[in-house]
């Protein structure tokens, strides 16, 4: 039980900081119910959705090769980043007893135990990954679309109509999205690594910087509402 009650601040600071993301992100939905035009990610979805029907119905071979070539590329570099931050952290957990003390200089709160820092690099390790697999998935999606966005609309394939397409292309898109929220909510797991409430106020400070970056702007969202 003195072990478990060690371990109560850093616990505690872990769920409010998940429960202010996931509010957060309720948030957001519950805005794009009201207004589809509310958050970039929004304006995006019917912006992909548009350029399929218009490169589809044109012809525009050349420009989706570049478009969607820039996206890959993106999302590969993301991608190989991961995996050299993965590479990183599991360097640093090896090395872990050299450095607990000079990272932990700053703990005025949380637990110091050798268990719970190897926890904290586990929760930054499985947010990796799963970045790494959010980018890995968006290349593999914009590489079939790459496919099916050239298939002339004459052959009258009901399977590769403008607005399928456009539904793959939007899928790569929200895991090219995840995978960006996935380097975001590393920022505060990070600061987990130097106490509990470094965690807090970084997830905060997230909170505030993403609403700028997820906000649509307000010309473009009152047009779409009116």
């Amino acid at each position: 039980m003195r072990a478990m009650g060690a371990y109560v601040f850093d616990v505690a600071g872990l769920a409010i900081s998940a429960l202010l993301l996931i509010a957060y992100n309720l948030y957001l939905s519950r805005k794009e119910k009201r207004n589809p035009a509310y958050t970039v990610r929004a304006v995006n979805t019917i912006a992909r959705t548009a350029w399929v029907e218009s490169v589809m119905a044109n012809g525009k071979d050349v420009l989706a090769v570049q478009t969607l070539r820039n996206s890959t590329m993106a999302a590969t570099f993301l991608a190989s980043t991961s995996v050299l931050l993965i590479i990183g952290v599991l360097s640093l957990s090896g090395q872990g007893d050299k450095l607990e003390a000079t990272w932990h200089s700053l703990n005025l709160i949380g637990a110091k135990h050798t268990e719970l820092w190897m926890m904290k690099l586990l929760f930054l390790l499985l947010d990796l990954f799963f970045a790494f697999f959010s980018f890995s998935m968006s290349v593999r999606v914009f590489n079939h679309v790459g496919y099916m966005i050239n298939v002339p609309l004459s052959l009258n394939h009901k399977s590769i109509s403008p607005q399928h397409v456009a539904i793959h292309l939007n899928r790569a898109g929200r895991f090219y999205s995840l995978g960006m929220r996935a380097y975001y909510y590393a920022v505060p797991l990070v600061f987990w690594l130097f106490g509990p409430h470094f965690m807090l106020l970084a997830t905060l400070g997230l909170i505030v910087v993403l609403y700028r970056l997820d906000r649509a702007p307000k010309v473009l969202a009152d047009d779409y509402v009116s």
